[in-house]
């Protein structure tokens, strides 16, 4: 029997805190830098990115990178160390050392999230799992849903990648693919992951579509963002916002 471990509808004025992390890897750039432009707005968290934002490591990060993300953990050493969460490149150093914050971070269950997304070809969003890496080999991500709007036919289909990628944990096998599917992504729909010692199973508004064997076997946090690259730039879409609205986050355990 599954039982709710987690309920998250965005009913109150602000961000949860005690959960959420309104940045996106700070350790590797700043708070400043990395702090997400979102609402709440009618129950729905609203993740946008726009014009006037910032890159997320100015001058530095191939290719430029502007994004508004939410994490429920965060960790990293010493400034200067190359201890943290999902360094961006090999020999990132920590530019910002952060506190360690758990918010929720499972480990197994039943996980689904309810979004839908605007974006353009030079935009994408995303609902990953990464390990805390407060251990240096937990450090592999369950990606349960990444679009990028270049794989986009508006109001037919998407090609939504989901998967498995091990980076440096030695236990974890690379089984990842981008599957298309018959959805309009500015639609609301539900991207969910049955998270077992076995596999890691992935559905679409309940949909079986991929299935992966011998996931990761630790505690994860949840990282959700919309990203901009504007270097994809075709030149008349400078005033474009993307957006990622999420209804809810839910997860259930045995």
């Amino acid at each position: 029997m599954r039982c709710v471990a987690f309920d998250e509808h965005f009913d109150a004025a602000t961000l949860d805190e005690s959960v959420w992390l309104p940045h996106y890897l700070p350790a590797w750039s700043s708070r400043a830098a990395t702090a997400a432009t979102y609402e709440i707005r009618d129950s729905c968290l609203i993740l946008s990115i726009p014009p006037e934002q910032g890159l997320w490591l100015p001058g530095e990060h191939t290719p430029p990178l502007r994004v508004s993300g939410i994490q429920s953990g965060n960790f990293s050493g010493p400034v200067g160390s190359g201890i943290g969460q999902q360094p961006w490149r090999a020999g990132a150093v920590v530019r910002e050392e952060q506190r360690p914050f758990w918010g929720w971070t499972p480990d197994r269950g039943y996980l689904e999230m309810r979004a839908c997304g605007v974006i353009t070809e030079r935009s994408m969003f995303a609902w990953w799992l990464v390990g805390l890496e407060d251990v240096p080999d937990r450090c592999a991500e369950i990606c349960v849903a990444e679009i990028f709007g270049d794989a986009v036919q508006d109001g037919a289909s998407a090609a939504v990648g989901m998967g498995l990628h091990p980076f440096r944990d030695p236990q974890v096998a690379q089984d990842f693919q981008a599957v298309r599917l018959p959805i309009d992504i500015a639609e609301f729909h539900t991207y969910a992951v049955g998270w077992t010692p076995e596999r890691a199973n992935f559905h679409v508004d309940g949909d079986l579509i991929r299935s992966c064997p011998n996931p990761p076997s630790y505690p994860m946090q949840m990282m959700i963002a919309v990203f901009d690259f504007p270097d994809r730039s075709t030149g008349d879409d400078a005033d474009a916002v993307p957006e990622l609205i999420i209804d809810y986050l839910r997860g259930y355990q045995r």
